[in-house]
């Protein structure tokens, strides 16, 4: 059976939203989270602290080469690509170099990295509130290959900035607020 990846973008306003999605996760879900906020790295350590004590999933730093655990939820601490693991239906993420780009962690990295996996999971890409238009393109490329993406609308977003360039590249990307995109995760994510 494929392995579920949600990978999920955010920046400005992104916190709130990601606490919002997380928490309404059931213990029953059947899913990976990989997540790309952008933040001050120094700041990484405690955003993820908070998560661990208030959610009953594991949270963990992507800060090394890792092997993603079904029911786990992982937060880049920079830049960060997925691929999957050659003939074992299993997926790692591993931080990467990145050049001159003013987002950190890249959400555009992560999602275009993902490319590569899309035959071997089912793939959710969600693009949240945010500044810029870090994660359209890739969101733009992933929708392309036939992964599940969902920008969020203008109604919810803190600032509709990345997600409106997402749907300005790609019309078939679906548009959504809040709390329909945590309908589809969880759906998405249902055992």
């Amino acid at each position: 059976m494929k392995p579920k990846l949600i990978l999920i973008g955010a920046s400005t306003g992104g916190p709130g939203h990601l606490k919002k999605i997380l928490s309404s996760l059931p213990s029953s879900f059947n899913g990976i989270v990989l997540i790309a906020q952008h933040m001050n790295s120094t700041f990484i350590p405690s955003f993820i602290n908070q998560f661990q004590t208030e959610l009953a999933f594991p949270v963990h730093t992507l800060d090394a080469r890792t092997l993603l655990t079904n029911g786990h939820i992982y937060i880049c601490a920079g830049h960060a690509r997925v691929k999957s693991e050659p003939n074992a239906n299993t997926l790692r993420a591993e931080p990467v170099e990145q050049g001159d780009t003013p987002y950190n962690p890249s959400i555009d990295t992560l999602f275009l990295s993902a490319l590569s996996c899309v035959e071997d999971a089912d793939i959710l890409a969600v693009l949240l509130t945010g500044i810029g238009h870090d994660g359209a393109f890739g969101l733009s490329e992933l929708q392309k290959k036939g992964a599940r993406c969902i920008a969020e609308s203008e109604k919810t977003a803190i600032v509709y900035g990345m997600p409106k360039r997402a749907v300005e590249i790609n019309p078939q990307i679906s548009s959504k607020p809040l709390d329909d995109i945590i309908v589809s995760i969880n759906q998405f994510g249902a055992p």
